[in-house]
């Protein structure tokens, strides 16, 4: 069959030939028809994050869109390697796939569901939305950002509050569904302030974390120490990303002196069944709460210049056809 391929870690993949994959007991075989390249299926195909399980060579991806042997369209999640998503056929757990509604097309359900899980299981499972609460997203210009915004909006967030790097992106946002955006090129101690004063106004009960890092430490800071505001809820803060960095500096004290929980929420933190069932949740909405996310369309056959153009405001999707 033809699949992107990983030969060598380091290197982006090749498009050609790979042996074909067979379902063991309890797995699907799906012939693929979509499939997303996120920044988890890039650090995977470079071997570079906590969860990379494969060898080259392999076929990268970890998810996608495709039909069983009887004709059923399903997202899959949980391919076994070396047989990923960005190829012709792969394999998947059986408990794993989801059949799709038929007003969400292949393209959509492979760009969206990546995104979607980053910010629906969080806001369902681990800190589902409670009356009156706001969310901040931090890091919400990149594409799992936007869908955070969206999703929080959908399950009943009082107010959102974003924060992002680029001014430019800004209105976009806030055309999302946004309240206010909080710029992070300001300097700490203003982003902490600003972070303060949004948790007195409006009581920030979740907070969705893409970056980590820098940016972190100064939110953290603005719920936490003497001068935090005060409250029966707890702050559940959700690390879900580290495109700024993969390390804070936390003081001890500063969990202490507030209500501030810091859970996470990515691969390793579900269960391959719950993912797989939130995911369906999220797609079986998708149209029917407005959700956005822009997509770029190549076939599989263009897997190498398309990985070449990184990432962007645009999700990546490869076709089969």
């Amino acid at each position: 069959m033809k699949a992107a391929i990983v030969r060598e870690f380091g290197r982006p993949p090749e498009y050609g030939d790979f042996g074909d994959p067979r379902p063991d007991p309890g797995e699907t075989l799906v012939s693929v028809t979509a499939a997303a390249v996120s920044p988890l299926v890039r650090a995977r195909a470079f071997g570079a994050h906590y969860s990379s399980d494969a060898a080259p060579p392999f076929v990268p991806g970890i998810d996608g869109v495709g039909r069983t042997a009887a004709g059923q369209r399903v997202y899959f999640l949980a391919t076994r390697p070396p047989f990923g998503s960005l190829a012709e056929r792969s394999v998947a757990e059986t408990r794993s796939c989801q059949p799709l509604p038929d007003d969400l097309d292949d393209t959509t359900a492979a760009a969206a569901a990546n995104p979607g899980m980053s910010c629906w299981i969080p806001l369902t499972r681990h800190a589902p939305i409670r009356p009156g609460e706001a969310v901040l997203v931090n890091g919400a210009t990149g594409v799992a950002g936007r869908m955070a915004i969206q999703v929080a909006k959908y399950l009943g967030a009082r107010r959102v509050i974003a924060t992002g790097r680029t001014e430019s992106k800004f209105a976009a946002l806030r055309d999302l569904g946004a309240d206010t955006v909080l710029p992070l090129a300001q300097p700490a101690e203003a982003l902490r302030d600003a972070v303060r004063q949004e948790a007195r106004e409006f009581r920030i009960g979740v907070v969705l974390d893409y970056l980590w890092g820098p940016s972190a430490e100064a939110i953290l800071a603005g719920l936490g120490g003497p001068e935090a505001p005060r409250g029966p809820e707890r702050v559940r803060y959700i690390q879900i990303g580290n495109l700024a960095g993969p390390t804070i500096t936390l003081a001890s004290s500063l969990l202490r002196s507030s209500g501030v929980e810091i859970l996470g929420s990515g691969i390793g933190s579900s269960s391959r069944a719950e993912l797989a069932t939130g995911i369906g949740e999220f797609l079986g909405v998708y149209i029917r709460a407005g959700f956005r996310i822009s997509v770029t369309v190549r076939p599989l056959s263009e897997i190498e210049p398309g990985w070449a153009e990184g990432p962007g405001d645009r999700r990546p999707v490869f076709t089969v056809p």
